[in-house]
């Protein structure tokens, strides 16, 4: 399996958190190979991003949403991806 980090700073972006949150609303169904994604923000350092588990790195490969992409104006600050190693979760309680 393979990471994605992706995070962008909005310094200098017009959009907001609260736009980006509205524009995942309505993304389009998750790509093929995409095993896990969670979008995180951070107001107060202005970032907004995205990690992602995918099954390889062909289909890790599959474009950053273009919606969000449309709105911050910019690429990621850090777009990387990274083998995956191992996971842990927590036990059922």
């Amino acid at each position: 399996m393979v990471a994605r980090l992706a995070l962008w700073s909005l310094a200098d972006s017009a959009a907001t958190v609260d736009e980006l949150r509205d524009a995942l609303r309505d993304e389009e169904p998750a790509p093929p190979g995409l095993l896990f994604g969670a979008w995180v923000s951070d107001e107060t350092t202005e970032r907004f991003g995205v990690f992602q588990l995918w099954t390889s790195g062909d289909a890790a490969d599959e474009p950053l949403p273009a919606r969000v992409r449309e709105l911050i104006g910019t690429d990621p600050v850090i777009a990387e991806r990274f083998d995956l190693e191992a996971t842990a979760s927590a036990a059922p309680q």
